[in-house]
């Protein structure tokens, strides 16, 4: 058995009720992030960290370091990158042992949530797991789907014929990975409509449960896979960042080649720019921000012997919306010169979250993790400045 301690949701801003679409500037990598940072509202320890989805980044070495630095974390942590749906999450919850943050992650529908596990909280166990193949969509090496189209032999042979042979007489309390209209007939009571069919669906009805004080089997189904969770009665924090949807901006791109990368330079930027940190001056007590080489009494350029990490929250100094197209930049965007809280450092950064013009001089916000850009083949991602206007998130309580 085990325990989940804290759970958190992330959708993005864009979309209609019916569902949302990423931004130009979020991946499988910001959309973890932001569902394990509202999952570990408070900082409750995380010694491991487990990422389910279908949509893992083909980066050779991995996507470890950005997470970590996205979530704060230490990078000597493990991480483990699960393929998979809502299965493969509910297996990662009831597997996994304390003090590690299981994430699910979806790009089609898209969203992402996650879950805390520690020593005390609601209680999970494993009641049913089924592993049968019925290939109806699968993905080449180059990641492009394959759809046998055919829902009704995914109906009948797949989900089906896997909860009559894996939940015997029982019947699920929720269901996830199937749509709405399946899952309410197979279900005991009213279900929650998820926004997402993916790994994500199954942490997003555990939500829904705790918040409404739901009991029962929680069921993942994907394909003809199946996995099944008793839950059970429990109060903790559910941590929600979801604003309401409105249209994706317009932008276009001018013709031409994108900027190069200069890995010698990513390398250097890493540590301050993805965790966030400045340099410090011991003798005046300054931070900068990009760190800077300093001069000692002999002439010679000195690195900055520690890094402190900054405040996430901050107000617009000034801010200009950017017209003019340039190559591998979807334009127009908003640039702004953010104030950072009580250390006296301001950072320039992109605006996410709005459209382009919409904030001005004194609005509040939070810096987020975004990828910046694609550069010869490598993802960029810094921080961006997402105003307060779309930070109206929920935290309920069960």
């Amino acid at each position: 058995m085990s325990f989940v301690s804290s759970l958190g949701t992330y959708l993005p801003p864009w979309g209609t009720a019916h569902g949302r679409v990423p931004g130009a500037d979020e991946d499988t990598v910001t959309l973890a992030v932001e569902a394990g940072r509202c999952a570990r509202t408070g900082n409750p320890p995380v010694e491991r960290v487990v990422l389910v989805t279908n949509d893992i980044p083909l980066l050779e070495g991995g996507i470890a370091a950005v997470l970590l630095a996205g979530l704060d974390l230490d990078p000597e942590i493990e991480v483990v990158q699960r393929l998979g749906g809502a299965p493969a999450a509910l297996d990662a919850v009831a597997t996994a042992p304390p003090r590690t943050l299981v994430i699910g992650v979806d790009l089609a529908p898209v969203g992402a949530a996650a879950a805390v596990i520690g020593e005390s909280g609601v209680g999970t166990r494993t009641i049913a797991r089924l592993a049968r193949s019925l290939p109806v969509r699968t993905r080449d090496a180059m990641g492009t789907v394959y759809d046998y189209g055919d829902p009704r032999l995914l109906r009948e042979r797949g989900v089906l014929e896997s909860l009559r042979v894996a939940m015997a007489t029982d019947k699920p309390r929720v269901l996830a990975g199937a749509d709405h209209k399946l899952a309410t007939t197979l279900c005991t009571g009213p279900v929650p409509t998820l926004p997402t069919t993916g790994a994500s669906a199954a942490l997003f009805a555990l939500a829904w449960m705790v918040e409404n004080a739901v009991v029962g089997p929680l069921v993942g189904v994907e394909q003809a896979t199946v996995t099944g969770l008793s839950i059970e009665a429990g109060q903790v924090p559910v941590h929600r960042g979801e604003p309401a949807p409105r249209p994706l901006p317009r932008t276009q791109q001018a013709p031409g080649s994108d900027i190069p990368i200069s890995l010698a330079a990513y390398d250097r930027a890493f540590p301050a720019k993805l965790r966030w940190q400045a340099s410090h001056d011991p003798a005046s007590g300054q931070l900068d921000f990009p760190p800077r080489l300093r001069v000692d009494d002999r002439g010679g350029l000195t690195e900055p012997d520690a890094l402190v990490a900054l405040p996430r929250t901050g107000t617009i100094y000034t801010a200009v919306t950017v017209r003019v197209p340039v190559p591998g930049v979807p334009t127009p965007y908003s640039l702004a010169i953010v104030e950072l809280d009580d250390v006296g450092v301001r950072a320039l950064v992109k605006v996410t979250g709005v459209e382009p013009g919409a904030v001005a001089i004194g609005d509040r916000g939070r810096l987020v993790l975004r990828r910046v850009a694609i550069r010869s083949g490598v993802t960029d991602y810094g921080y961006a400045f997402q105003p307060d206007i779309v930070n109206d998130t929920e935290e309920n309580v069960a």
